[in-house]
């Protein structure tokens, strides 16, 4: 998932010693010193630490790992704060981190040399490497490019699918194969909506192009060039050694870790992990047009094609402490989001997975790169970013920190306001309409598959069966309405509202999220669950 919005989210084993590997990638790879110059370190905010400090307690983030890459030179890459919650293990630059969407970058850039080298174009029609590729209008289907698949502009809803991979045990081609059941919610290429699956599926092209899977792929064509021996291709990638921050939420109001969200199964949308040593050597090859070196991973056409506008995004109002944030222009390229800021062109994308959140951002025109890494689940990437942003272009400083904790708090205190109304108007009078034994049976959707609602101990359980996280004790709100609180923590809470036949059988069940602030990947909207025949 890639935490476009809010409701809208290492150590290598076996490898040589850390000084003499870091001097090898130097030479080998043309990084120039990756060690802090002292002049360069004079370029940073002089009160970053302690704003870095101000801000983990502030978000009530555990910890973070920061890059700064300038002119081609690591100013910084530093952890700060602890790996997981009551334990002292620091962060630091070899810290891996869950990177979610920052993923489909890399993806893109795959796509991009495969493209350089004529074994497929942007503009090629999906069908032509897939042919079983099936979306639920069949014109559609055949005039879907490789560039639709990464651009987000199909007609699908917002995280579309999403539920088929969180927590689930549905492969990667099972999910691609269900998305045929999706139904759009607007006329193809019309209008953006983020989707996480599509990605998925432009993964599949690398296999069907060259015969080696996506992961394998990264490995070779941009990991070992890179010298980026600290990331993996995903969680059945990690080995042992490998220090792996937590991931913490706020279920509640209270810190806490939470279950870390395996997305293998889509891993050219989201499951890379890596360390912001490995990340700075990522953004020194996009700013340096896909050279390493004396060598090439990508052409700079093919660059340029990726850092270009090719969806249009909404502008919307910021909420009013960010109104100097709103930007003049906002588009999706392939795999980046493009936009300005103080005149100036951003190439960014963020990242969101549960406990996890991050954000990568390209300054083309100062040769500037800045990754933020966390193991929270707040703004604090983007209050930091925006904090280094104005020090390099000469911006009069701003209290980010301070500006986007009061905008978390005003979001917080609308939802909070939101829901509170929704109790405020129930009907607490009204009761099913039904005993509540025969809620109960086995039922199926379309996209997703099956899920089943069992009476134990006098309370209805509802279960996704291809996702065992996905487990909730349903309790009446009003009418045929229920409220699930799901036993995994940090899965937001849902109402399920039953349907009745004149006969008084249920007919259908449907969903949505409680509050307004659940991530879009919880996408219960496009489930529609009936009666099992």
């Amino acid at each position: 998932m890639g935490l476009p919005a809010r409701g809208t989210l290492a150590l290598c084993f076996g490898r040589l010693p850390r000084l003499s590997t870091l001097a090898l990638a130097c030479l080998a790879f043309g990084f120039g010193a990756l060690v802090t110059p002292a002049g360069a370190q004079r370029r940073l905010p002089k009160r970053f630490d302690a704003d870095v400090a101000r801000a983990l307690r502030g978000f009530q983030v555990p910890g973070t790992a920061i890059a700064v890459v300038k002119d081609g030179m690591v100013l910084l890459a530093k952890g700060y704060g602890v790996q997981q919650l009551g334990s002292p293990t620091p962060i630091d630059a070899h810290t891996l981190f869950q990177i979610a969407s920052n993923t489909k970058a890399f993806t893109t850039a795959c796509l991009a040399m495969l493209v350089d080298s004529g074994q497929l174009a942007w503009d090629d029609p999906v069908t032509r490497y897939l042919p079983d590729f099936q979306l639920f209008d069949p014109w559609v289907t055949r005039e879907f490019t490789i560039r639709d698949l990464v651009t987000h502009r199909s007609g699908l809803g917002l995280g579309a699918g999403d539920l088929l991979w969180l927590h689930s045990n549905y492969s990667r081609r099972e999910i691609i194969r269900r998305l045929r059941a999706a139904r759009p919610v607007s006329s193809f290429r019309s209008q953006y909506a983020y989707d996480n699956v599509l990605y998925a599926v432009a993964g599949e092209i690398i296999p069907a192009v060259t015969g080696t899977s996506w992961e394998a792929f990264v490995r070779q064509r941009i990991l070992a060039p890179l010298g980026m021996t600290e990331t993996r291709t995903g969680v059945a990638d990690l080995r042992p050694g490998d220090r792996l921050a937590a991931a913490h939420g706020v279920p509640g109001g209270a810190l806490q870790i939470v279950p870390l969200d395996t997305v293998d199964n889509i891993g050219p949308a989201a499951a890379l992990i890596s360390s912001v040593t490995d990340l700075a050597k990522w953004v020194i090859v996009q700013l340096d047009s896909g050279r390493v070196g004396k060598v090439r991973l990508w052409s700079a056409g093919q660059g340029r094609e990726m850092w270009s506008a090719q969806t249009i995004t909404p502008i919307t109002d910021p909420q009013p402490p960010l109104a100097a944030l709103r930007p003049n222009f906002a588009a999706y390229a392939l795999g980046w989001r493009v936009r300005d800021y103080r005149g100036h062109k951003l190439v960014s994308h963020t990242g969101g997975l549960a406990g996890m959140t991050s954000k990568t951002t390209l300054v083309p025109d100062q040769r500037l790169g800045i990754v933020m890494l966390t193991n929270g689940e707040s703004a604090m990437y983007e209050a930091l970013t925006y904090e280094l942003l104005d020090h390099f272009f000469g911006a009069p400083p701003t209290d980010w920190v301070a500006t986007f904790q009061l905008a978390a708090q005003q979001e917080q205190a609308s939802a909070d306001s939101q829901v509170a109304t929704l109790r405020r108007t129930r009907d607490t009078t009204s009761r099913p309409s039904l005993p509540l034994a025969r809620y109960a049976g086995r039922y199926g959707d379309a996209l997703y598959g099956d899920a089943t609602i069992a009476l134990e101990n006098g309370v209805l359980v509802l279960r996704f069966s291809h996702s065992p996280a996905f487990v909730g004790d349903l309790e009446s709100w009003q009418y045929n309405t229920f409220r699930t609180s799901w036993r995994t923590p940090n899965l937001p809470d849902a109402f399920v509202t039953f349907t009745l036949k004149p006969d008084g059988a249920v007919d259908q069940f449907t969903m949505e999220a409680v509050s307004p602030l659940a991530d879009f990947s919880f996408d219960y909207q496009d489930l529609r669950f009936l009666p099992a025949r």
